[in-house]
């Protein structure tokens, strides 16, 4: 649940770039190219990432020219300049970064020395881009508690002395892509923001209007998924980079290069906007009411990304009030939504009942951070017991004042509503099920061919029974659902000998049983075909919508990411994963196909059940799903 605030303000932002800024073509001066590959890679991210520019704190000669330290010190003097605030007022400071310029001691104890500030309470947050608001979440909360009257977050990026071309040259200037990728996306800079409890005008704002903060969300999900990004550890993430004999055999190794993994990014958006998604529902934001869109995305090429499942999800927000700076200002990790925000304000003019939502994903091991402000006019007495807090009236009151209007022409339009109960069902599905021991025991790399098998003996049986219920429930709908029993019947026919492409892939990864029928399901896969088959045998089971909804989207959002993992950790031949290799590929366009299939549902529907079926069945087969995946590996806990 976000934390919410009854009386923090955003009394001044303000940031610092390093220098002049540096173009696509002057980045060869700063991090050289490491071998013939670089120009190629370099081309090719650039192109997608939409950065025209960008800063560094370090010169041609790759000697630093400003620390972190000095990076965010200068930020913070230009937040209190804009304010004309005085630092003995701060009590607080918090700071966000993913490395400060020593191991030890904490970044904001070497920021205070740098500023020569006043003794204070100190908190550095360790982590990637959400840094950032962690570090403004814990500034707000000292406001909100009454400890503190005025408080600063800070964030800040040096990311440019690791790419220095000598850094590599333990390695001979070798390096993999996952390495190569992020010397041509990160660069340097500063961000900060003061926060106090006065409700004092923003600087500069001509209507006289002041920012509150409203509330903090951040939702980690570094349970569910491999270390996408990270730093410290050897490519195989087997070893840290404290377990070789010398820093020099570290490096030689490159374990001191920063790595990210590209193929996991789009789960990073997936999850963000399902949790965006629950927000929605839980009644913390409505996107119509939304004036300014401030998104960290680390790239342009992941817009039409967060685009696509916003609208899928119903819950679109306009291009128009979008703002980001990342073309000018580059990706600065956890300082780039603090310098996004104090840019915004410094060129952009908020009114009174505007709202300004934030979104930032760290790709670390998974994180969504959210933020909402909104503008009131100075003169509107101070909150004291507002909160942006869930509509306590949505499930209580007269029972006619919240019902749906039965008018069809006042009907809501559309399949947002739908989309979005769905999607909160998958939310938590999804993240149980790479919680489960099989995924867990895969993600660590304990993960052997036998265990493969076992898996595919009880997975084949289950997914044989796929069409046949498909089919038993197409059977069972009456006249009316005519055209959507077509579609079905359609459906299972294509998928009707999947099995047999999963049994032969069982084969030839050694699968020692030889007769189909010998296979059984585990305990939570036959819970699930006997709930399947006997909810196929009903009249109109509209439901089994639901079901598909579960059973495809993981073959499209799940077997993707487990692809790779399963390739990395067995040393089997490419025609023992054919079937997940085709369900990652075509699943999505049996998700397209599924929402066609909702839409002539809900057209043929009328007794106006059709959208809740589809959403208890949903649930329902998420819960059986993810029996199945535990009795995998039944009592381990590995």
């Amino acid at each position: 649940m976000p934390i919410a605030f009854h009386r923090v303000y955003l009394e001044s932002a303000g940031y610092f770039m390093p220098g002049e800024p540096v173009s696509n073509d002057a980045m060869d001066s700063y991090i050289a190219p490491l071998n013939r590959m670089s120009s190629r890679i370099k081309g090719r991210i650039l192109a997608e990432n939409g950065i025209n520019q960008r800063y560094y704190a370090i010169d041609a000669d790759g000697a630093t020219v400003f620390t972190n330290a000095q990076l965010a010190a200068n930020a913070i003097r230009d937040c209190l300049r804009r304010h004309d605030s005085d630092l003995s007022d701060v009590s607080l400071l918090a700071s966000g970064s993913s490395g400060g310029d020593a191991l030890m001691p904490g970044f904001s104890n070497m920021i205070q020395g740098e500023l020569a500030a006043q003794p204070m309470e100190t908190v550095s947050v360790h982590g990637i881009c959400a840094a950032g608001v962690s570090a403004i979440q814990t500034a707000a909360q000292g406001v909100e508690l009454g400890g503190h009257a005025s408080a600063l977050a800070v964030a800040s990026e040096l990311p440019s002395r690791l790419f220095k071309r000598s850094r590599f040259a333990a390695r001979g200037y070798d390096a993999d892509f996952d390495a190569h990728f992020l010397r041509w996306m990160l660069s340097d800079g500063a961000g900060a923001v003061l926060l106090g409890n006065t409700g004092r005008p923003l600087p500069g704002a001509s209507q006289g209007v002041r920012l509150r903060l409203k509330w903090v969300h951040q939702r980690s999900f570094s349970g569910d998924y491999p270390v996408c990004m990270q730093l410290g550890l050897s490519a195989d993430r087997a070893r840290g980079h404290l377990d070789y004999p010398s820093w020099n055999e570290a490096e030689a190794d490159g374990a001191l290069s920063l790595r990210q993994d590209i193929r996991l990014l789009p789960h990073l958006f997936d999850i963000g906007i399902h949790e965006y998604a629950k927000l929605v529902r839980d009644g913390w934001l409505d996107p119509d009411q939304v004036d300014h869109f401030l998104c960290h995305y680390s790239s342009e090429k992941f817009i039409p990304v967060v685009e696509d499942l916003m609208e899928k999800a119903g819950l679109v927000i306009p291009r128009e009030r979008w703002f980001s700076n990342l073309a000018w200002r580059g990706n600065t990790g956890a300082a780039s939504i603090l310098i996004m925000l104090a840019e915004f304000l410094e060129t952009r003019e908020v009114k009174p009942g505007e709202q300004i939502f934030c979104y930032i994903p760290e790709s670390g091991r998974f994180m969504a951070a959210y933020m909402l402000l909104e503008a009131e006019a100075v003169h509107a007495p101070l909150a004291a017991a507002a909160v942006a807090a869930p509509r306590e009236d949505a499930h209580s009151g007269d029972a006619d004042a919240i019902a749906p209007p039965h008018d069809p022409d006042m009907a809501p339009q559309g399949l947002g509503q739908l989309l979005t109960e769905l999607a909160a069902i998958w939310h938590d599905y999804r993240s149980r099920v790479w919680r489960t021991p099989v995924v867990r025991r895969l993600r660590n790399r304990q993960f052997q061919t036998a265990d493969y098998l076992n898996w595919m003996e009880n997975w084949i049986p289950q997914v044989r029974e796929g069409s046949k219920w498909m089919r038993e429930g197409a059977a069972s709908l009456s006249e009316q659902y005519a055209p959507l029993a077509a579609l079905i019947d359609m459906h299972a026919g294509e998928e009707q000998n999947d099995f047999q492409i999963l049994f032969q892939d069982y084969r030839n990864a050694g699968g020692a049983v030889a007769d189909i029928d010998a296979l059984r399901r585990n305990p939570g896969g036959e819970a699930l075909n006997a709930y399947l088959h006997g909810l196929a045998a009903t009249r109109d089971p509209i439901g089994l919508l639901g079901a598909i909804y579960i059973i495809e989207g993981t073959g499209q959002r799940i077997v993707p990411a487990l692809l790779p993992l399963l390739k990395a950790s067995l040393k089997l031949p490419p025609d023992a994963f054919r079937f997940l290799e085709y369900h990652g590929h075509n699943d999505e366009h049996h998700l397209a196909r599924w929402l066609s299939a909702v839409e002539l549902a809900l057209d043929c529907d009328e007794d106006g059940r059709a959208e809740q079926r589809i959403v208890d069945t949903a649930r329902r087969t998420a819960a059986l799903y993810l029996m199945q995946f535990h009795h995998v590996m039944e009592g381990d806990a590995s």
